[in-house]
């Protein structure tokens, strides 16, 4: 079987911007190579950061900033890679009118592709994904990596299959983060798009009673009930294929939804309807520029906004009725 690798060249400055930019048309797997994540590395900003670094990962100080995309040699696949060409020169093009500001640098934004053989790529990307704390207590952990717990640590094993998510991305975080702000013992808790169960398994770590997770894609939700069962809290989560807007019935303490700005906005008219009473609706995938957008539908709706979070380009917003 062979495989399109794509590799996008960019700069520091151009990695969020094209991502962004990449989410649009719908890419969202990507690899991310910074020579500055290194240098972060090696400072040892957190404490769990590192004990030995390999000389491998120091020659990455050498590079330029490149994004990478694997997609299957199909009709499928070469379309998708046609509109990421699309969608990179729109954001040359952006650029140049200033969009990002005068003298924004985003790179060379060159896109270089290649049809490959499929040997060793299944697990290629495994080599990106490594323990990450994403909260004050939620350690990411693969399922082939080891990592030692420390006090007062959770470990949330996955295993997420190429198609979905690692949750080491800021709007995984950012919901985690607010999840255990708003997660109180006992809570139902309801996960809107679920991919590979990371925040259903998150809630069911931090002490809710009951967890629902509802995702429209079959294969998500294959992939989330075998990382509920690894995690061994299949007595609390689960994990169904299903729309919100058609035929689910479940209130919840707390409700996530880490989907994308327009999904939010979306949904939003329908998660009341979801919600207990003083109940809190957590919501991330929202890039900064559109946070205002997403806040003035919310309160249009009658949500309350508790609070709005940012990391990086990305923001998640707390909000209640």
């Amino acid at each position: 079987m062979k495989y399109i690798q794509i590799d996008i060249k960019t700069s520091r400055a151009g990695i969020e911007p094209l991502l962004a930019a990449l989410m649009e048309v719908g890419i969202t797997d990507t690899v991310v190579e910074d020579p500055a994540d290194v240098d972060d590395l090696l400072n040892k900003k957190n404490e769990y950061d590192w004990d030995y670094v390999d000389e491998s990962v120091l020659e990455l100080r050498n590079r330029q900033p490149q994004v990478t995309v694997y997609m299957n040699d199909d009709e499928d696949g070469r379309a998708a890679a046609e509109n990421l060409r699309h969608a990179v020169d729109g954001l040359k093009s952006a650029a140049a009118a200033g969009i990002f500001g005068e003298g924004a640098d985003l790179g060379p934004l060159t896109v270089e592709m290649c049809v490959c053989d499929d040997s060793g790529w299944k697990d290629k990307w495994k080599e990106y994904f490594k323990p990450a704390k994403v909260g004050k207590t939620i350690v990411v952990k693969p399922t082939w990596e080891e990592y030692e717990a420390k006090p007062g640590e959770k470990i949330l094993e996955i295993d997420p299959g190429m198609a979905f998510g690692t949750g080491t991305h800021e709007t995984t975080s950012l919901c985690i983060r607010l999840m255990e702000e708003y997660i109180h013992p006992g809570d139902k808790v309801l996960d809107v798009g679920c991919g590979s169960g990371i925040l259903s398994i998150a809630g069911a770590l931090l002490g809710a009673g009951d967890v629902l997770g509802i995702e429209i894609d079959p294969a998500a939700v294959d992939i989330s009930k075998e990382n509920i069962a690894l995690n061994h809290v299949q007595n609390i989560a689960r994990a169904q294929y299903g729309d919100l807007t058609k035929g689910v019935d479940y209130k919840a303490n707390v409700v996530v939804a880490n989907l994308m700005a327009d999904l939010v906005i979306m949904l939003s008219k329908d998660v009341a309807n979801h919600m207990m009473p003083g109940a809190v609706y957590i919501s991330s995938g929202i890039l900064d520029e559109k946070a205002v957008t997403v806040v003035d539908a919310m309160r249009a709706l009658g949500f309350r906004i508790l609070e709005v979070r940012q990391d990086g380009m990305w923001c998640a917003v707390a909000a209640a009725l």
